[in-house]
């Protein structure tokens, strides 16, 4: 099958990228408006884009029909700040339901069950409950037709001592952090699931074409 994207819709589009860019880390993103109320909600559409600086990049869609970004963006935009807290299987229940279209004012996190504490650089708290969370401001926004792309510049990490190996390095075997794969509730688990693929010096592989 060959697909033309120019003849594709906007929903047909959206899950051939979903189902094929897969499996996508999942930021559950923390932000507050102005009056400082939360707003919780999880992105897959979300990397880490470089590391000098260290900027990650998320795209937000506007809400539905309109023109209008979503809570997240628009709290961004606003405040300048904004949390990335890491999922992991504990925590992917409770990543759904602040996924819920509740009304506007609803804290997401406190719906889920989840509870907060202060980040160290940012005004914006991370979810207590988190293993591992990025304290961002905001770098930079792009508005691509009805989304928007998100960079921020991470100023700060939180992670547990439990999950560094203490040579600078994230034990992510036991991290567990998990994965979308697309837009039908199907997400991977990391567990267990660790492939060891070192990479090849051009010396070594020289050596092998002989």
């Amino acid at each position: 099958m060959h697909i033309e994207m120019e003849k594709a819709t906007a929903r047909e589009t959206y899950n051939l990228l979903i189902g094929l860019v897969a499996p996508r880390p999942i930021a559950l993103v923390t932000s507050m408006d102005e009056e400082g109320r939360l707003n919780a909600a999880p992105y897959s559409s979300y990397n880490y884009l470089c590391t000098d600086p260290p900027i990650i990049g998320m795209g937000v869609m506007n809400r539905p029909g309109t023109w209008s970004g979503k809570d997240t963006a628009q709290n961004i935009r606003r405040t300048g700040e904004f949390v990335v807290n890491v999922v992991t299987e504990d925590l992917l229940d409770a990543m759904n339901v602040c996924a819920t279209d509740f009304p506007q004012g609803v804290n997401e996190v406190e719906m889920a069950g989840l509870t907060t504490t202060p980040s160290s650089l940012v005004k914006v708290p991370r979810i207590a409950e988190a293993h591992a969370a990025l304290e961002c401001v905001e770098f930079q926004t792009i508005e691509i037709g009805k989304s928007r792309i998100v960079m921020g510049r991470v100023v700060g990490m939180y992670i547990e001592d439990r999950f560094m190996d203490g040579h600078g390095h994230v034990l992510a075997k036991d991290l567990h952090a998990v994965g979308r794969m697309n837009g039908l509730g199907a997400y991977v688990k990391t567990r267990d699931a660790f492939v060891e693929v070192p990479r090849i010096p051009y010396s070594e592989w020289e050596k092998g074409k002989r």
